[in-house]
């Protein structure tokens, strides 16, 4: 059963834990704005000189991160903590496909990823040797039958995924994300390569996290939880994100046994 940290507060667990990994949106923001609690409690983490990492499924290197959070009144002292899975995935494709073509899926504002080798972008997917998953299409936000019949000639090419994520709530509106496109081509029998939580790659590269005690907060069980799951990182489910109406309707228990999470900690909101 889930201990609720709502009265006790991430202090009464703090000294715990070497290094928190937090997600960002849902949890420090909603994409329009920080919320107050979660940022104090960020300078309460410092204070204790304990670790943190700003860890997110944006498919955007972390400059571009933290230029986002910067614009919605984040101070550098905090902003520096960002490691993105657009990083993660940045790192990969410069090593293993800087030379081939590849076919752009996702809004164009999601340029920056592949800024350094944008001359291999191809805008006819015949001609891409595999595919670069950051989102959904400007024109296409919602109709995932639209991308089923795009990859019906293309399984066999590799798709990079630079978030897992499914689905993002932008203050009270739900979005799909790059995961959802990503689901789709795997059922159809694609192969996909995966940028992010729940991916043990990010975690590690963020931060030197060797015999460490960690504690992995966020709102999602599909990504933050299951991410801690599976590094045996003890976890801390906020609430009132992503899942917010099944928790209501159900409990967190149900809910969490429903996506074969764990979850050890809960708060409505972060809150020191």
């Amino acid at each position: 059963m889930s201990e609720n940290l709502d009265n006790k507060g991430l202090r009464s667990i703090a000294d715990n834990y070497d290094i928190f990994y937090i997600d960002l949106w849902g949890v420090i923001h909603n994409g329009i704005n920080l919320h107050k609690n979660a940022i104090e409690a960020l300078g309460e983490i410092t204070k204790a000189k304990k670790k943190y990492v700003l860890l997110t499924n944006a498919p955007r290197p972390n400059k571009t991160v933290r230029l986002f959070l910067e614009k919605m009144g984040m101070n550098r002292e905090i902003r520096e903590h960002v490691y993105s899975s657009g990083e993660a995935a940045l790192s990969y494709l410069k090593k293993n496909f800087l030379d081939e073509k590849f076919y752009h899926l996702g809004p164009s504002r999601d340029f920056d990823l592949f800024i350094d080798f944008k001359k291999n972008k191809t805008v006819d997917i015949k001609e891409s040797s595999y595919l670069l998953c950051t989102g959904l299409f400007e024109e296409r936000v919602d109709d995932l039958s639209y991308y089923r019949e795009l990859f019906k000639e293309h399984i066999n090419k590799k798709m990079i995924c630079t978030n897992p994520d499914l689905i993002v709530d932008r203050g009270e509106k739900r979005e799909l994300c790059a995961g959802s496109v990503a689901l789709v081509f795997e059922k159809m029998g694609g192969e996909v390569i995966y940028f992010g939580k729940p991916f043990p790659e990010v975690y590690n590269q963020s931060i030197d996290n060797k015999e460490k005690k960690v504690l992995s907060i966020g709102d999602n069980l599909n990504t933050d939880i299951k991410g801690a799951n599976l590094l045996n990182y003890d976890s801390l489910l906020i609430s009132n994100g992503v899942h917010k109406e099944e928790i209501k309707k159900e409990g967190v228990d149900i809910v969490s046994k429903k996506y074969e999470a764990i979850v050890n900690f809960i708060q409505t909101e972060l809150k020191w």
